[in-house]
């Protein structure tokens, strides 16, 4: 995993040049908003429970099937998975977010999952859309839409992290289908 600062340097010493121009302006930028990357992390750490349980719940109301006997999410064993796994995607994303780089998610979490979901008869829709839940909230907090709970965000306008963990959700999605 490689922080915004690392992958710089990686990036500069691979061309055997100093860290300058557009790379230091994104360093500048990157450190320029670490308030309110801060607080968008924190804005999903602190609803991470709610938001996984919401995001399962709607998975499961559009699905009902999931609960019933053979369903996916019947018995409590398969339903805690259910809950774990969404936990698992979040805190990766979250983590992303933090360091400002997709590496950690990729490559801790994606990597294979598809091919477990598949070899586990896990139905990638409802995982996909369970994601796409989460995905909505997340940008909710990190915006300060939430209609339930507002957040106290460091000034400035925040869609850019917005975008940024959206873009982290999106490539669950694409990782499951």
């Amino acid at each position: 995993m490689l922080d915004a600062f690392s992958r710089v340097v990686v990036n500069s010493d691979a061309k055997a040049a100093y860290v300058g121009g557009s790379d230091l302006q994104a360093l500048k930028s990157f450190i320029a908003d670490g308030n309110k990357r801060l607080d968008a992390v924190n804005s999903i750490v602190s609803n991470a429970s709610c938001m996984v349980s919401d995001a399962v719940s709607g998975m499961i109301c559009e699905n009902p099937g999931l609960i019933s006997p053979g369903g996916n999410c019947y018995t409590n064993r398969r339903m805690a998975a259910c809950l774990r796994d969404g936990e698992i995607i979040l805190r990766y994303v979250s983590y992303a977010l933090l360091a400002g780089d997709a590496s950690v998610l990729e490559d801790r979490c994606l990597n294979g999952l598809k091919e477990t979901y598949i070899a586990l008869g896990v139905p990638t829709n409802s995982s996909i859309r369970a994601v796409s839940i989460m995905k909505a909230q997340a940008v909710a907090f990190i915006t300060n839409t939430a209609t339930e709970r507002k957040m106290s965000f460091a000034a400035g306008d925040c869609t850019s992290l917005a975008s940024e963990v959206a873009s982290y959700f999106d490539r669950v999605g694409a990782a499951i289908s």
